[in-house]
């Protein structure tokens, strides 16, 4: 039999008579090897030997784990995807530029009649790569400078060096990531960073400086991060003309915090999903492990999309959250939710929505928000299979609410404080998907629900960002 070269492909074929090569590829064999190789195909194999060519500073036990299915396959085709899902592996850690595969028959005094040698040959990166992108957030967009130091002990670390400059915020951040040996998903990290942001909507001016750890895990079908963040925050007023409200937040304050996520994502896209359902379910306790910040804060996200008729999807969201003051000091106005704009309750402006004081919104301590969105291609398919298919016309209803609850009222009372005054939109618009960053959406609006105080968008409204209501 002779050599088959599994190149880089991404993705490569897993099934089928498609696995990465043509006919045209494979050496011609003569007779003897033509019977040996109808062997293999037609029976049980055994991988006698893996080899990891071209490693340099990489140690190689760490890779150990990533291609050790490759030694359990039984036959030709479950070799090479064996192999394929190996190579995979490998690509997973950020060690590499490049990995090809390279199956041959074993060779040597001790080679079986059905033996195989598994050769992955690699290319690591640089020691120090750099990388220039912007980003889209919440209605606002960022340039971002970064330095990496990738595989910095040889087992997959990485060291992360960033700096963003965007329209309302800046950032600097030092990182260092470990992921466990054969388990990429359960990882460590440690964070260093100061983050200096505005947010005019309440004439408010915020300066971080903190460090986090983390730990991330899968659990069944769930994926887990615990955290551990020490901030020190830094509130100033943005304008001379800041509310006396906003001007009695100012100051230092320290939150030392412990938080868990949990995520459940079944989505075939985070940007735009056609099919499959999120939950995500967050809580943070402040003020046990130090810090003059003490609070329970839970929050929530449920989205679940269904393909329809003519390439149409009918998708349905709820968001929620709930910050409770732990103690008698209340809490800060850089904890509180906050709601509306382009991102969440359409048809108002930039959070926009809920407790303000003259003219400066507050935030609060619960919330709710839910929409539903009808997704279909645009008209007559100008562009279909190409370009226009990242077009997306949509209609959309949605709605939410935002206050301040009086803890000492029952269950009751609160859920009436939350179903009075709901701010309510529909329209229709069009929605761009930028690749798997981000996605930008053009809307009509109509605000309807609207309470003394809010601020709306009647009519068109611009969105940019990753996470939509």
């Amino acid at each position: 039999m002779g050599t088959v070269h599994a190149r880089s492909l991404d993705p490569l074929p897993m099934q089928g008579p498609e696995l990465g090569f043509h006919a045209d590829d494979i050496e011609r064999p003569d007779m003897e090897q033509d019977s040996k190789q109808e062997v293999l195909e037609n029976k049980d194999v055994i991988v006698q030997r893996v080899h990891i060519d071209g490693l340099g500073r990489t140690k190689e036990d760490c890779l150990t784990y990533e291609i050790a299915d490759v030694f359990r396959a039984k036959n030709l085709i479950d070799v090479m995807k064996r192999a394929h899902e190996a190579r995979q592996k490998l690509l997973r850690l950020g060690i590499f530029r490049q990995v090809e595969v390279v199956i041959d028959t074993s060779r040597g005094v001790d080679a079986l009649p059905n033996g195989l040698d598994v050769t992955f040959d690699v290319s690591e990166l640089r020691r120090m790569t750099g990388s220039y992108n912007t980003m889209v957030g919440n209605n606002e967009g960022c340039m971002v400078l970064g330095l990496k130091l990738p595989n910095v002990f040889g087992s997959a670390e990485k060291l992360t060096f960033q700096v963003s400059y965007g329209t309302k915020e800046t950032s600097y951040g030092l990182s260092f990531f470990k992921p466990q040996p054969g388990h990429f998903e359960r990882n460590f990290a440690v964070n260093l960073y100061k983050v200096a942001g505005q947010f005019p909507w309440s004439s408010l001016r915020e300066t971080d400086r903190g460090v986090s750890t983390e730990f991330s895990f899968p659990l069944w079908k769930t994926n887990h991060t615990l955290k551990w963040e020490g901030v020190w925050r830094e509130l100033g007023c943005l304008e001379r003309t800041a509310s006396f409200a906003v001007r009695e937040e100012s100051g230092h304050s320290l939150k030392s915090s412990l938080s868990h996520s949990m995520v459940i994502d079944t989505r075939n896209s985070a940007i735009l999903p056609r099919s499959g359902a999120l939950l995500k379910i967050n809580q943070e306790l402040a003020g046990y492990t130090g810090g003059d910040a003490s609070f329970l804060k839970e929050d929530f996200e449920i989205q679940f999309n269904r393909r329809l008729f003519w390439d149409s999807v009918l998708s349905a969201s709820l968001w929620g959250g709930c910050l409770l003051p732990i103690g008698d000091k209340p809490t800060c106005i850089a904890d509180r939710f906050y709601l509306g704009g382009p991102t969440s309750v359409r048809g108002f402006s930039m959070y926009s929505i809920g407790p303000q004081s003259e003219g400066d919104y507050l935030g609060g301590e619960v919330y709710w928000a839910g929409a539903v969105h009808l997704y279909s291609p645009l008209p007559f398919r100008p562009g279909k299979g190409g370009f226009g298919d990242l077009f997306r016309t949509h209609f959309f209803l949605n709605a939410g609410n935002l206050c301040n609850l009086n803890y000492g009222d029952g269950p009751q009372a609160h859920l009436r404080k939350l179903a009075e005054c709901i701010r309510w939109s529909y329209g229709a618009g069009i929605v761009l998907r930028l690749g798997n960053i981000a996605r930008l959406e053009l809307n009509y609006c109509i605000p309807m629900g609207v309470q003394s105080g809010d601020r709306i968008c009647d009519g068109f409204q611009f969105g940019a960002g990753i996470r939509f209501l």
